[in-house]
C-alpha cells in the first residue's frame, strides 16, 4: 500500500540545476537508499519496516517530477551522475542501496560505477540484463490491465488489491494518471526499446555484499535473471520468493522485509 502522504518529504535542490527532488525520508540509524520501480515513487509497508531500523531515503527518479529534466539527461551515464550528485547533496558518502525493477537496474549500475560508495546492495526483480531466450516483457506498449498482470502474481492478495484499487475522487484520478505518465516517460528514456545497456560486463566491478530477491512468478523480468545477476556479482546470494510476481516486497512483505533486514544486519 502506497502511503507517500504520510512520510516527510525533503525538497532537495539538485546541484546540476534539475528540478528539486522530493526525497521521502524516515527513520534513524545507518543510511539506506531505496530506488523505486517503473510506476512511480512509492512508500509502503516494506519501507516502514526498513525505517524501523535504518534512516531510509526514497527519492523520485530523475524526470518523474518534471520531464524537462530529461532534456539534458541524454543517457545512462548522465543518470548515474545525477544520482551521485543527489546522494552527495544528502551528505551520504557511503550507504546501503536497495533497488526494485528499474531502480534495481540503476542501483546495480551505480554500485558498479561507484563501488566504494555502496556498503550492501539489494536487488529486487531488477531490470538491466537481457537474454533472447527469456526476454523482459514490454510493459511500455501494454495496456494498463496487462501491465497490472505483469506486475503482480495474485490480484486477490490483500496488499495487491489495495495497491491497484482505483481512486474515485476526480482530482485523485487525475493525479494518478499524471504520476503514471511521468513515471513511465521518465524511465523509458533509459530502457526503451530494450532495458539493457551493457550492465552484464560491469557487474564484476560491484564490491558490495549483494542480496538478489526475486518473485518466483515474475511475468515482467523472468526468474532466470536472478541467476544471471548472481553469476555476475561475486558472492551474491539469492532469495526466491514463492507466490510473488514482480513486486515481492508488496506481495510477500513480511518475508521480504525479514530477509532484507537480516541481510542488512
Amino acid at each position: 500500500m502506497n502511503s507517500i502522504e504520510m512520510v516527510p518529504v525533503m525538497e532537495l535542490p539538485h546541484p546540476g540545476g534539475y528540478v528539486a527532488n522530493p526525497v521521502l525520508s524516515k527513520g534513524e540509524g545507518k543510511p539506506l537508499i531505496f530506488l523505486h520501480g517503473l510506476f512511480g515513487q512509492e512508500w509502503g509497508g516494506f519501507l516502514d519496516d526498513l525505517a524501523a531500523v535504518r534512516k531510509v531515503y526514497a527519492p523520485a527518479h530523475a524526470g518523474s517530477v518534471d520531464l524537462s529534466d530529461l532534456e539534458t539527461l541524454d543517457g545512462l551515464w548522465d543518470l548515474l551522475i545525477y544520482y551521485d550528485d543527489l546522494f552527495t547533496s544528502l551528505r551520504l558518502d557511503r550507504f546501503d542501496l536497495v533497488g526494485h525493477s528499474f531502480g534495481g537496474m540503476v542501483a546495480a549500475e551505480f554500485a558498479a560505477m561507484y563501488p566504494e560508495r555502496v556498503g550492501k546492495l539489494v536487488l529486487i526483480d531488477a531490470l538491466g540484463l537481457w537474454n533472447d531466450d527469456y526476454p523482459v516483457a514490454d510493459h511500455l506498449l501494454s495496456t494498463p490491465a496487462v501491465q497490472t498482470a505483469m506486475r503482480f502474481h495474485n490480484l486477490e492478495n490483500a496488499a495487491v488489491a489495495e495497491e491497484i484499487k482505483a481512486p474515485t475522487d476526480p482530482d485523485q484520478v487525475q493525479a494518478a494518471l499524471v504520476k503514471r505518465f511521468l513515471a513511465l516517460s521518465s524511465t523509458s528514456q533509459f530502457i526503451h526499446p530494450i532495458p539493457e545497456r551493457g550492465l552484464r560486463k560491469r557487474l564484476r566491478r560491484i564490491k558490495a555484499d549483494t542480496l538478489i530477491i526475486w518473485g518466483a512468478e515474475d511475468r515482467l523480468t523472468p526468474r532466470a535473471y536472478a541467476d544471471d545477476f548472481a553469476a555476475g556479482i561475486k558472492g551474491a546470494r539469492q532469495a526466491i520468493i514463492a507466490d510473488a510476481g514482480h513486486t515481492p516486497h508488496l506481495e510477500q512483505r513480511d518475508l521480504v522485509s525479514e530477509r532484507v533486514r537480516t541481510f542488512l544486519g
